[in-house]
């Protein structure tokens, strides 16, 4: 593909950009999981109903209230929060995923609005509807709200380990990538399960049921906690599916990244135990505290997953098609050659640089390393590089995926690359107003040579243990 034109870029004072998205899909993604497998558990409560079961219908029209007010409003918003958000992080991958898969996100719209148009309907007509067409119903929702976690998942996963698309781009061959299945079958036993703890915590807060009749109800949902038993075992097929470098990041190559993923591990470890265990095997009643507390877990091991997930994919943000910077793998380099902020055509914001070269080097710093590092907030490079000397820095700079494998080589000029590096030292220096004006041709020199050295490939994590 070619490499993306420059776009506007947004700042977000002391977080990063990858903060501001991350925290809007954490959010959507627990709410959209939940309505997932919501569905599936109001359509086995309605087949419970059908047998008679007078309590499942009580708190099958009471839950079905909640879920649209969290599902339809709550989630509505932050999905439309979440392509804000994407956009202004990084529209060329945006750009990327909407051109490939455009057909299958058109599919998927249509999917959400028939979840809408079925969940709508029973929730206004439900008490006047027949046994059979409220079946109906909530069939249609459930497929609708599965079949979009189908679609979805098919192009998140693409964005990992996008597989024979690279050499077809056959529609088909990127979105049945080789993390597909175990994505899609770990999503779905989530689903289950934060239905299933929704369901036991709205319970306890649902006036018009006493303690037996909660004791039941959690009976009722008790199925669709035993899949959780499985998710350890999913999440070792997903990892063992990921590109060896993205499970080194995962296995120890990234402290933050493993932290993550034992997090992940854990937390849905321990609610598959507690589930099989507590609620399965002992029966133990779950007051509203521990319903809460597992609730909460839950959050945290799906908030640790997204992280794991978005981080495995770095360097990239498309494997092997586009970088975390929105640069590809085919224009590093062309952008040595010709610079990577030559045609930039945005202002600086902030304290005007007194040289020349110092505002190259803030518009390479924004080109190249805002989108995941702030000047001196979140992951801030001044911090990270506070004890490095200036040769340091330049050969760190050069050779950036060697010095971190997680991040993409260096995308533009030698000269640019000396610019960076003074306008880092100027703000060390706490921005004086006189700074040299004149180019170190020696330091660029030096700078051009660690590149070629560097070579434009992604490094690797076998690279990053040398």
């Amino acid at each position: 593909m070619q490499d993306p034109t420059h776009f506007p870029v947004s700042e977000f004072g002391p977080a990063i950009p990858g903060m501001v998205i991350g925290g809007v899909g954490i959010l959507h993604v627990f709410v959209a999981q939940f309505a997932v497998g919501a569905g599936g558990l109001l359509l086995w409560l309605e087949h419970l109903a059908g047998r008679g079961d007078v309590l499942a219908r009580r708190f099958l029209d009471g839950f079905f209230a909640f879920l649209v007010l969290v599902s339809f409003v709550f989630g509505a918003l932050t999905g439309v929060g979440m392509w804000l958000t994407a956009v202004q992080v990084s529209a060329p991958t945006i750009g990327v995923m909407v051109r490939e898969f455009h057909w299958l996100w058109a599919t998927e719209w249509c999917f959400f609005l028939l979840e809408v148009v079925a969940g709508y309907l029973f929730f206004r007509y439900r008490t006047r509807l027949s046994h059979r067409t409220r079946v109906i119903l909530l069939a249609l929702y459930a497929l609708a709200s599965w079949m979009s976690l189908f679609l979805i998942n098919g192009i998140l996963s693409w964005q990992l380990t996008p597989g024979a698309w690279l050499a077809t781009h056959s529609v088909w061959d990127g979105f049945f990538n080789p993390t597909f299945w175990p994505s899609l079958i770990y999503r779905t036993f989530v689903a289950w399960t934060l239905a299933a703890l929704a369901a036991l915590f709205v319970a306890q807060f649902t006036a018009g049921f006493d303690s037996d009749e909660r004791r039941r109800l959690q009976r009722s949902v008790a199925p669709f906690f035993a899949p959780s038993a499985l998710m350890p075992l999913v999440g070792l097929w997903f990892l063992a599916a990921i590109p060896a470098d993205s499970r080194s990041w995962l296995l120890g190559g990234s402290v933050a990244m493993t932290m993550f993923l034992t997090i992940a591990i854990g937390a849905s470890t321990l609610l598959g135990l507690y589930a099989v265990a507590g609620i399965l095997w002992r029966g133990l009643s779950i007051q509203g505290a521990t319903a809460g507390l597992l609730l909460a877990l839950a959050f945290a091991a799906t908030a640790a997953g997204e992280f794991v997930r978005e981080g495995s994919r770095k360097p990239f943000t498309i494997r092997n098609v586009l970088y975390s910077n929105a640069t590809t793998p085919e224009s590093i380099a062309r952008l040595r050659q010709s610079g990577c902020v030559t045609d930039d055509p945005y202002p600086l914001r902030g304290p005007v640089p007194p040289t020349a070269q110092l505002a190259t080097g803030a518009k390479v710093y924004r080109r190249l390393c805002a989108i995941c590092h702030t000047l001196d907030g979140t992951n801030g490079v001044l911090h990270l590089t506070a004890t490095w000397t200036d040769d340091q820095l330049r050969h760190n700079v050069a050779q950036l995926q060697r010095t971190k494998p997680f991040m993409p080589p260096f995308a533009g000029s030698a000269a640019e690359g000396e610019a960076l590096v003074q306008w880092l030292r100027w703000h060390r220096a706490e921005r004086p107003a006189a700074w040299p004006g004149a180019p170190d041709d020696a330091a660029i020199a030096r700078i051009a040579g660690w590149l070629e050295e560097a070579g434009t490939a992604p490094g690797s994590a076998a690279e990053g243990r040398r």
